[in-house]
């Protein structure tokens, strides 16, 4: 996906200025940033749960804002809000979701079946969402997402709630979609500690994108022995 000159206002506040970036195909991208940077916002946009005011996001030669079913056709979102139907099964959470977008039941059974197993969720099939533990449930959730077999996956600030072991599970498992299924991520955190140096990282600050290079890459360029150290650099000289 492309964003070319994003933004955004909010009652004349604005949360979002003249954003731009391109996600590279089958990758990792990190979007960091502290908690009100705009990155829920530009996750709003992105999915079409705002409005665009300014600027445009393109998929491919698609336009978001003159080509949206088409569009959102190829990508899937989990946000930081658990979105599940608690009282559901597994199963029937994603065959809902199915339905959505339009799969046959045959096709959407099948779906279901391979995605499930691929987030080993299988024996989970029949639990009611309620039963499960936070870590079960974001993977039910990428499950739903990837359904539709999305070109581009959105996560925003998904370990949130989330104990150390599990965050460090999904963060290692939805890398390893990038590298076998040439998913394209974009990763929303304000936690350092979910990067690595190999990632892409997009810093927001202030509705301004900071930054957009590797993480090692940026570190080396501003001098910062970790990425803490270069996050704390960049944003104190934007408040110069």
């Amino acid at each position: 996906m492309e964003a070319l000159g994003i933004g955004y206002r909010y009652r004349r506040q604005p949360v979002l200025q003249e954003v731009s970036f391109t996600l590279a195909s089958g990758r990792f991208h990190a979007l960091l940033g502290p908690n009100g940077a705009g990155k829920s916002t530009l996750f709003g946009l992105m999915t079409r749960l705002l409005a665009l005011q300014q600027g445009e996001l393109r998929l491919g030669e698609r336009s978001l804002r003159r080509q949206p079913a088409a569009v959102m056709r190829h990508i899937g979102a989990v946000f930081q809000q658990n979105a599940l139907d608690l009282d559901l099964s597994v199963s029937q959470n994603l065959l809902y979701h199915a339905a959505l977008h339009g799969m046959s039941p045959r096709e959407a059974r099948l779906r279901c079946g391979e995605e499930l197993e691929r987030q080993r969720l299988t024996e989970h099939a029949r639990i009611p969402v309620r039963r499960l533990n936070g870590g079960h449930r974001r993977r039910v959730e990428i499950a739903r997402a990837m359904l539709h077999n999305p070109a581009l996956l959105l996560l925003d600030e998904p370990t949130a709630g989330l104990d150390l072991d599990s965050r460090a599970a999904l963060a290692t498992h939805v890398r390893q979609l990038c590298r076998e299924r040439q998913v394209t991520v974009l990763w929303a955190t304000h936690l350092i500690e979910e990067i690595a140096p190999e990632d892409q990282v997009l810093v927001l600050h202030r509705g301004q994108l900071l930054a957009d290079e590797p993480g090692d890459a940026l570190c080396r360029r501003h001098g910062g022995i970790s990425l803490t150290d270069t996050f704390n650099t960049l944003t104190r000289e934007a408040l110069a």
